[in-house]
């Protein structure tokens, strides 16, 4: 709810402070006192356009700040939010009111401090105005984005946004309750709408892409024809530089050999007795010694010795006479070759060139559009099309029971609120099936057509009421939508909504309101005091003349809120232009009937 409101230097406003009630608030004052310029205020932290015109005369600036107090809920939202990356706070959140406010300062950087948002903004007399959320400059449009969730202004131009019929749709939702079947619908939608974007893209695949499919295809078969193995080109290079060293292998090997075990070469080529002859030798000397212990013990280290070189030995003699050929040593350097070719092309490594050719291979079906990869998915389009458009029935199932109530209970209200032979019908009707008749929210065209008066045109909301009746059609709306369902986390302003009402309809009218502020808060800006009598508080716009000091900065308009007595007084004059005995005993006698 709207916990302050703060503004300086606003036209005749030059400091002001109000704290409205939780409930309903009431503002008057005499015609011309200023009252206007509270909206202007809200309409400026709104992200409303800023004239420079509104600030005082002899002022830099004007300032506006609106503090609001979150809901516990709200607040927590911000932490499900970031689960949700909104796309936290975007439309499709899930969020509303308060939580969807919150999601979408979250996105702007900005958290809740203790509970509350601060929305602030500075118009300068000449230069441009400062839009500011939490101590944070941001586009001022998102302060729209984010008083949008807060408050709802319904003056006389603001509801003409209701003309809209998304607005008209996202309302008939909000009273329908159909959030669950909304997001089964928009999930089958998001799903159709996936396979009309593949199937375009390969329906309009232009020459690049043709030819992108052509060289993934040829690429593919290269890399098969070679059919790389991964590490095969290190294994390649190791046998090839063993075959050019061929001769050096062979000599050091054999020289090897001869000095470990002569028998494993030829004798005449053997230089002496080798090391395996030369350690058998000293074990046979060492276990001639009939003394045991330190021999002993030699002996056996020398044998372990000598088995270790046999091995050596072993390993050795198999190299000798496995170098190759030169005709192996071309095929290897031509397989070489090859591997090097599609390293460079799609490597580095070959494991990589085998990555990027699974890769092709499922980039190709979509780049491939063939006639029977079209025709498939084709098919499954229409499977998805289907499931989509069942979806869209059951949702408008859903709102055109909603509509026929919310239809005949605005219709209801009406009479009560100085409206005979006003009606609302709200119109859900299919498009025509001729086309594609579904769309990101069902395939429901929604109207608000409104009768003001009996035998009246029907025509679309916005074009067929005054700003006084479209304030009264909205109030019946909120009504039927907060009985429906409940609070709506909102701020809810309303101007000229008491506009040619009088006597016994003002009465309704401003118990209507009172109705309202007891799921929402309210506050009306109204000159009647059957209507200001329902309030839980009171404000009064007062026009004062300048100080003798002050004269060059003209009239100076100043806010109080009014309690007790003074607000006996108030009423008083609004009731009859005077505080007389007997119009004070009228107000008080009217407060204390003004009671729900």
């Amino acid at each position: 709810m709207l916990e302050e409101l703060d503004i300086r230097n606003l036209g005749p406003i030059r400091e002001a402070t109000i704290a409205p009630a939780a409930g309903m608030t009431a503002i008057t004052g005499e015609t011309g006192a200023g009252k206007s310029m509270l909206l202007s205020a809200i309409r400026l932290v709104s992200g409303g356009a800023a004239e420079s015109s509104r600030v005082s005369a002899g002022a830099d600036e004007a300032w506006a700040q609106a503090i609001f107090a979150l809901s516990d809920d709200a607040v927590a939202s911000e932490h499900s939010g970031d689960t949700n990356d909104a796309g936290s706070g975007d439309a499709d959140s899930g969020f509303t009111g308060a939580a969807a406010a919150v999601a979408k300062a979250h996105d702007a950087g900005v958290d809740p401090e203790d509970g509350e948002l601060f929305l602030s903004r500075t118009v300068r007399a000449s230069g441009r105005s400062r839009a500011v959320l939490g101590g944070k400059s941001v586009p001022r449009s998102v302060l729209g984005a984010i008083a949008g969730e807060l408050v709802t202004i319904h003056g006389q131009t603001d509801q003409l946004k209701i003309a809209a019929s998304s607005r008209q749709r996202e309302f008939l939702d909000r009273v329908a309750g159909d959030e669950a079947e909304l997001a089964a619908y928009r999930k089958a939608w998001d799903a159709l709408a996936a396979m009309d974007e593949r199937l375009e893209r390969l329906r309009s695949q232009e020459s690049s892409a043709r030819q992108q499919a052509d060289y993934l295809r040829e690429s593919i078969d290269r890399i098969n024809r070679i059919d790389p193995q991964p590490g095969e080109d290190e294994e390649l290079k190791a046998r090839r530089e063993r075959i050019e060293n061929a001769a050096d292998i062979a000599q050091g090997v054999g020289s090897a050999l001869g000095a470990l075990d002569a028998s494993q070469v030829d004798v005449d080529a053997a230089d002496g007795a080798s090391a395996v002859e030369l350690i058998n030798h000293a074990v046979t000397s060492l276990r001639a010694i009939r003394v045991g212990g330190t021999f002993a013990e030699q002996a056996d280290r020398l044998e372990s010795i000598n088995a270790d070189l046999g091995d050596v030995v072993f390993a050795l003699s198999q190299e000798l006479g496995d170098e190759g050929s030169v005709e192996d040593l071309d095929q290897i350097n031509g397989r070489i070759h090859e591997l090097g070719d599609l390293t460079r092309r799609w490597g580095p490594t070959l494991a990589d060139v085998l990555a990027w050719r699974d890769k092709a291979a499922f980039d190709l079906e979509d780049l491939d559009a063939s006639p029977e990869k079209v025709a498939e998915l084709e098919s499954e389009r229409q499977t998805l099309y289907d499931a989509a458009l069942a979806a869209a029935d059951v949702l408008s199932a859903a709102r055109v029971a909603a509509a026929a109530d919310l239809g005949a209970r605005v219709t209801g209200e009406l009479g009560s609120l100085a409206m005979l032979g006003a009606s609302l019908e709200v119109r859900v009707t299919p498009r025509d099936k001729a086309d594609d008749p579904l769309g990101p929210y069902g395939r429901d065209d929604i109207a608000f057509l409104f009768t003001p008066f009996e035998g009246s045109p029907q025509l679309p909301m916005g074009k067929s009421a005054s700003g006084g009746e479209l304030s009264r059609l909205m109030l019946a709306l909120e009504l039927v939508a907060a009985d429906t369902r409940g609070g709506a986390d909102q701020t809810f302003i309303f101007d000229e909504v008491d506009a040619g009402v009088g006597g016994k309809a003002a009465v309704e009218l401003g118990k209507r309101l009172a109705r309202l502020a007891r799921s929402a808060q309210v506050i009306v800006v109204t000159h009647l005091a059957q209507v200001a009598s329902w309030a839980d508080a009171q404000f009064v716009v007062t026009k004062e003349p300048p100080d003798a000091d002050d004269d060059d900065l003209g009239v100076v308009t100043t806010i109080a809120e009014v309690n007790g007595e003074t607000r006996v007084h108030e009423i008083a004059r609004m009731l009859s232009g005077s505080e007389s005995e007997a119009s004070l005993d009228h107000a008080r006698e009217l407060l204390k009937e003004s009671v729900l």
